[in-house]
């Protein structure tokens, strides 16, 4: 069988992003064309108002035709357009669907939290299968912008659940006052994000055994962004960040700093993304809480994810 190009596009709470590749089923390869991300915030305040806000659907819509563009241009013949948490969670999620349909001609599939972790074992584990020194049990973490998937398989998915545990969610809720980012963020402030991501993991373990995987593996722009700073990279490198491994002693570090960092130099760290500045601590505490309640010793960060488990659908 001949490989087939396509394009594959996930939409979460806090970016869109694009993977055009080469897919051959028969060898199991997968062909990276093009991948890029945008930051659109798409989940701005859904937390409070249960709405897509307008100015995030543009922002959406934009990078919409952005990629509208490059997935001509690399003729790719099937594209599947993936939406999650935000979308799932919005009464007006019906006008993001139209849009995306207008600019795409494609239907945004808004994905259960489960279907969310099956792509993202998938795009994960793929590339580990028979590595001795990463073994499974695998328990994979997609720390998004509003929601956490906790997936734990071996050649397949055992068990999985979603959480409303992310970045954007919890920086909103609680690191926000008078609509603007607690900087650095306050002693109470972090104590509370710390107990909505435990009574998340308590949710969790209900249906995951979270304890029992040998390996964990990070995925989504706060695991990536923290890999970056422990690699101590001076400019972004998916390559470098790609399987490298963070010990649990060097993200506990990592996760203080940053909330103790005022925006500005956050924003100064050379691997941050300007969108990412005002959600990474939160972000990386979900990730510590994480590693603390398995009792995972490292992470392995991979840049495979959802993307290219979506890709693999299409295929």
């Amino acid at each position: 069988m001949t490989s087939t190009r396509v394009a594959a596009i996930d939409c979460g709470t806090n970016s869109v992003r694009l993977l055009v590749a080469d897919t051959d089923p028969a060898t199991g390869e997968l062909v990276e064309i093009d991948r890029r991300m945008r930051i659109v915030r798409l989940g701005q305040d859904v937390d409070r108002t249960g709405r897509l806000a307008p100015e995030a659907l543009e922002r959406t819509f934009a990078a919409c035709r952005e990629y509208a563009e490059v997935i001509k241009t690399h003729g790719a013949q099937r594209t599947r357009f993936v939406a999650t948490s935000a979308s799932r969670d919005a009464e007006n999620r019906d006008d993001f669907v139209r849009g995306v349909l207008d600019i795409l001609g494609v239907e945004p599939e808004v994905i259960t939290g489960d279907q969310e972790a099956e792509f993202s074992f998938t795009g994960a584990t793929k590339e580990l299968t028979g590595r001795a020194d990463l073994t499974g049990p695998y328990l994979v973490v997609d720390i998004g912008g509003g929601s956490t998937e906790f997936v734990v398989g071996d050649d397949r998915v055992r068990a999985a659940r979603s959480v409303d545990i992310g970045c954007v969610r919890m920086t909103e809720r609680h690191l926000v006052r008078d609509g603007v980012v607690s900087d650095p963020a306050a002693p109470d402030r972090i104590a509370a994000v710390r107990a909505d991501i435990r009574a998340a993991l308590d949710l969790a373990e209900e249906t995951v055994p979270l304890r029992e995987a040998h390996t964990l593996v990070g995925l989504a722009g706060s695991v990536t962004t923290v890999g970056a700073i422990a690699l101590g990279l001076s400019a972004y490198d998916s390559a470098a960040i790609h399987h490298s491994r963070v010990p649990y002693e060097r993200v506990r570090e990592i996760t203080g700093e940053l909330l103790a960092a005022t925006h500005d130099e956050r924003a100064a760290i050379p691997v941050m993304h300007p969108g990412r500045v005002d959600v990474i601590g939160a972000g990386a505490l979900v990730l510590l809480e994480i590693m603390e309640r398995t009792g995972a010793r490292e992470v392995v960060v991979s840049e495979h994810d959802i993307l290219d488990g979506i890709a693999w659908s299409i295929a």
